[in-house]
């Protein structure tokens, strides 16, 4: 199972990465088409959904790798025991807001969908084809929450070791 789960989390991680191409891609088009006077109606539109598109899939692989932000001044400080309630608590109250913003996202969605939301942007997109990503997206930001809960109460290490190629200060 948690094989399964780390090939999601790179599942998505490789999806942000086509949607960062995508949008590099959808920007360098745009330059091109202004150089050539040409109207390509809903570029705009599109280097966005791919932004958020890429935004969205990263977060479960960032997790992961403890890209997010992380108050260790403060966990440095907690004895031991402290620490260990805190982190359970801290896990647990992600793990439920990620969850509640996945349910929504998926709401969202749906109602898009049936509503026949389209984009207010010159290209008229149905809304439901690029809030698919943020869904997916919050969908496996959940689950990593969920599995570093998992593993923190089972004892496994969640976040990967920092392999020196970043500095980071926390």
């Amino acid at each position: 199972m948690n094989k399964l789960v780390k090939n999601f989390y790179k599942l998505l991680l490789a999806l942000s990465g086509v949607a960062m191409v995508a949008s590099f891609g959808v920007i360098m088009l745009g330059v091109a088409a202004r150089e050539f006077l040409w109207d390509i109606p809903g570029l705009d539109a599109y280097a966005g959904y791919c932004i958020a598109a890429t935004l969205f899939l990263a977060l479960p692989a960032s997790l992961r790798h403890g890209d997010h932000i992380r108050v260790s001044m403060v966990l440095q400080k907690l004895p031991p025991r402290v620490l260990n309630i805190f982190e359970y608590w801290c896990l647990g109250a992600a793990s439920a807001l990620t969850i509640f913003f996945a349910w929504y996202a998926a709401r969202m969605v749906w109602q898009s969908y049936i509503y026949h939301d389209v984009s207010p942007a010159a290209d008229v997109t149905p809304l439901w084809i690029p809030q698919l990503f943020m869904l997916l997206g919050c969908i496996g930001f959940a689950v990593a929450f969920l599995d570093a809960l998992v593993s923190r109460i089972q004892g496994r290490a969640f976040f990967e070791e920092a392999d020196g190629e970043s500095a980071r200060a926390e």
